[in-house]
């Protein structure tokens, strides 16, 4: 496969040529699996495994490879398995704060042109929710699209209600209404998927991302659970993945996420509340935090009740969440690089002893 036909463009030659070296390959993570990886290149698709070098240099998981990323390999004796030496710069990326108590950051992909968000039309449909996965794929410099499926559940006039609490909360996005039933809004995110573009499906478990693979595949490819009594899916994807379709635009597939926390993205979260941030411009002060401050447009807004409360409420959570674990990180990685350099001293004064 020819290494443009995967998405390697322009930006990423001129990112590559002071780390390539002229044993080394240029490819694609396609897949990984508990810390086992699927790469491809020009000859097709084979296993690959970080090196010794590699793995211990890397600080956190965040400098590790995830699905999407562009790579230097080396093959080992063969063509049919490869070592990873090092990772070409990220263009864009799609990450999170690590679920539970960890403070640290979870690459989920890369490299990624259109993130769809995807929720579907039952008690999944949930705005909050949706603003957070908007911060997360702004931040990360990748263009939203909301997918809501399952709308072969609901009345029409209970999705244009659904779609009108999107548009109230000042979310811009494109919505795309999906059936995976009757294939209603099937044609629309075809016209979307362009060849040698990456798209991601994320959302939470059950929504039918992997229905609506399946779907564009034209084929029963990847393994789906029936829905349930409820109504609801059973989640069935276990590792993030990248997929070709027949037109030639690729599609990660992801895991459902039980857990969204955001960190180190305050920058991006104004972005996300178009109205808030528009309102902005008119508060006394520059600097003005939007809770108490004199003279605050958007408070005025919010008590005028031209600005959503929910969403106003959401904007401040988002912001203060993300200050926290921005703050809690920052302080862990300087008692982890301090803690380093101590080991490194002790060692040093061993070697000297002996």
């Amino acid at each position: 496969m020819n290494l443009k036909e995967l998405g390697f463009d322009g930006w990423f030659e001129n990112h590559t040529r002071e780390l390539f070296r002229p044993e080394m390959k240029i490819a694609r993570v396609t897949a990984v699996d508990r810390g086992r990886y699927m790469v491809t290149n020009e000859k097709g698709e084979i296993p690959a495994q970080l090196t010794g070098k590699f793995s211990y240099a890397a600080e956190s998981s965040e400098e590790l490879p995830c699905v999407g990323d562009w790579i230097l390999t080396q093959d080992f004796d063969s063509e049919d398995f490869a070592f990873i030496h090092k990772i070409i710069p990220r263009k864009s990326f799609l990450r999170r704060k690590s679920p539970g108590k960890d403070i640290e950051f979870q690459m989920i992909a890369s490299n990624i042109d259109i993130a769809f968000i995807v929720q579907s039309c039952d008690d999944n449909f949930n705005v909050r929710r949706m603003e957070r996965y908007l911060v997360m794929v702004k931040e990360g410099n990748i263009e939203p699209m909301i997918i809501l499926t399952k709308t072969d559940m609901i009345k029409i006039d209970i999705l244009e209600q659904m779609i009108s609490q999107v548009w109230n909360a000042g979310i811009s996005s494109k919505i795309i209404p999906l059936s995976n039933i009757s294939g209603d809004g099937t044609d629309q995110i075809r016209r979307v998927l362009k060849a040698g573009k990456t798209h991601c499906l994320i959302g939470s478990s059950g929504v039918g991302k992997t229905t609506l693979i399946n779907t564009l595949l034209g084929r029963p490819e990847y393994k789906t659970k029936p829905v349930g009594e409820t109504g609801k899916g059973k989640h069935t994807t276990v590792r993030r993945q990248l997929i070709t379709l027949g037109n030639g635009a690729m599609l990660i597939d992801t895991p459902g996420m039980r857990e969204l926390g955001i960190m180190s993205v305050d920058g991006r979260i104004d972005d996300c509340f178009a109205e808030i941030k528009r309102r902005s411009a008119k508060c006394r002060f520059d600097d003005c935090g939007h809770t108490n401050e004199p003279g605050c447009a958007v408070l005025k807004a919010v008590e005028d009740g031209e600005l959503e409360k929910e969403s106003y409420h959401n904007y401040l959570k988002l912001k203060k969440e993300s200050e926290f674990y921005e703050m809690s990180y920052t302080e862990k990685r300087k008692k982890d690089k301090a803690f380093g350099r101590f080991i490194h001293s002790e060692m040093k004064k061993r070697g000297k002893n002996r």
